[in-house]
Formats: C-alpha cells, sequence, structure tokens
C-alpha cells in the first residue's frame, strides 16, 4: 500500500548513529538489509564516521586513483566514481523503500542535495548543485558527495558530508572523476558546529523535503 500526500507528513524513518566504522562492516549490512527487507521492513537513516578508506564505485576507473599511499582501497556497488571517507567526514546512509512512497532515485538524489543546501542556507552559506555532477558544491568546491544503489525498488548508500576531515586524502584522486576539483568542509567555512547537531539538522531537512518535494509532483 502506497503512503498519501497526508499519511507522509508523518512519515517516520528510524535513524541511528552508529559512530566510528569500519566502511566493510557497514556495506554488508547495508546489503544484508536490503537483500532481506519486506513490505513491511522499517525505512533506516544510519550516520557514522569511517577510518580512512578510498571507495570506488561500480563504473569506477582505477585510473582516477593517482597516488593512494597506505590507504586501502575498496572497489563498491554505488554509483559514481572514486572518493575518499575519513574520520570527521558525516556519512548519511539512506535505507529506504522508495517504490513504496512514490519516489524515484532523480528525486532522491535532489532530496539529499536539497537538504544539505538547506543546512548550509542556515549560516548563511550559498550552496549548490552542478547538473550531471550528483553532489552539493560551495562556489566551485566541492562539499557532499552521493552515491546511491537501488535494488528491489529500495535504496541504500546515500551521501559524504565534509565536516571538518582532514582533506589531503582527496589528493591522491581524481574526487569522483574530476582532475583538481577542489575539496572543502564545514569547518572551513568558518561554522562551527558539532556533528550532532548537523546530523540532526540534516536528518530534519531529508524528511520534509521528501514531503516538499512529493508535493511538487503531484
Amino acid at each position: 500500500m502506497t503512503l498519501k500526500e497526508n499519511q507522509l507528513k508523518n512519515y517516520k524513518i528510524d535513524v541511528h548513529d552508529l559512530g566510528i566504522t569500519e566502511y566493510d562492516s557497514v556495506w554488508s549490512k547495508m546489503k544484508n538489509y536490503s537483500r532481506t527487507r519486506n513490505t513491511h521492513s522499517s525505512d533506516l537513516i544510519w550516520f557514522t564516521e569511517h577510518h580512512a578508506i578510498y571507495t570506488l564505485g561500480q563504473n569506477g576507473k582505477d585510473e582516477h586513483i593517482i597516488s593512494p599511499g597506505k590507504i586501502k582501497i575498496l572497489k563498491v556497488d554505488r554509483g559514481g566514481q572514486v572518493t575518499y571517507h575519513g574520520p570527521g567526514q558525516i556519512m548519511m546512509y539512506i535505507l529506504m523503500d522508495i517504490k513504496r512512497i512514490e519516489l524515484n532515485i532523480r528525486q532522491l538524489i535532489s532530496v539529499l542535495e536539497e537538504s544539505i543546501i538547506n543546512l548550509l542556507s542556515e549560516y548563511n552559506v550559498k550552496a549548490h548543485r552542478k547538473e550531471n555532477a550528483p553532489g552539493v558544491y560551495v562556489d566551485s568546491k566541492k562539499i557532499a558527495s552521493i552515491g546511491l544503489r537501488i535494488t528491489r525498488g529500495c535504496s541504500y548508500h546515500g551521501l559524504a558530508l565534509n565536516h571538518n576531515t582532514d582533506l589531503k586524502p582527496f589528493t591522491g584522486i581524481n574526487t569522483c572523476g574530476y582532475k583538481n576539483l577542489d575539496i572543502i568542509n564545514i569547518s572551513d567555512l568558518g561554522i562551527d558546529e558539532n556533528k550532532s547537531t548537523i546530523q540532526i539538522k540534516l536528518e530534519y531537512y531529508f524528511k520534509k523535503n521528501i514531503f516538499d518535494i512529493k508535493s511538487y509532483s503531484a
């Protein structure tokens, strides 16, 4: 049974903060949950930070890995090219039955992008998206990456938002497949906000924007 617009206002997603985790472990749990879920399974948001790792999307090209040093490289099943994850970066994983709420993948990407744009606007920072380059940018600098996987009408993976992470590892790759792409942290923008507060705001805007985009599409 699909959710009607009035039901969507009260739509609930269970939210969990997993702390600092190994990427492999969380990826395995995401795949397992998505593979075994049914029509009654809860939709989830998982917040976490990962130990340092490069992940290469399912169609990613090895040529974009320039100088990885000792950082582990893992081929994964999300969309997109190569990116870096590490401490100080907020991972927001979306395990969601998008078919149940009649949302498509393009709309889900837009909801994620808009949530970060809304968040940064609270601090008088103007952020934007780029056509054919999913993610969020401040001027020409990328502050958040988005990569998703849809299986059986359900999503997993999600977004990576740079809070106060070490940016040096990004120089070892062509981030998201682009040469010389500048990367920026929230903390570089003069925003002194703790991780928990950022996560709460992201959760709020994500839920709000699901309803908004459904209204626009009605």
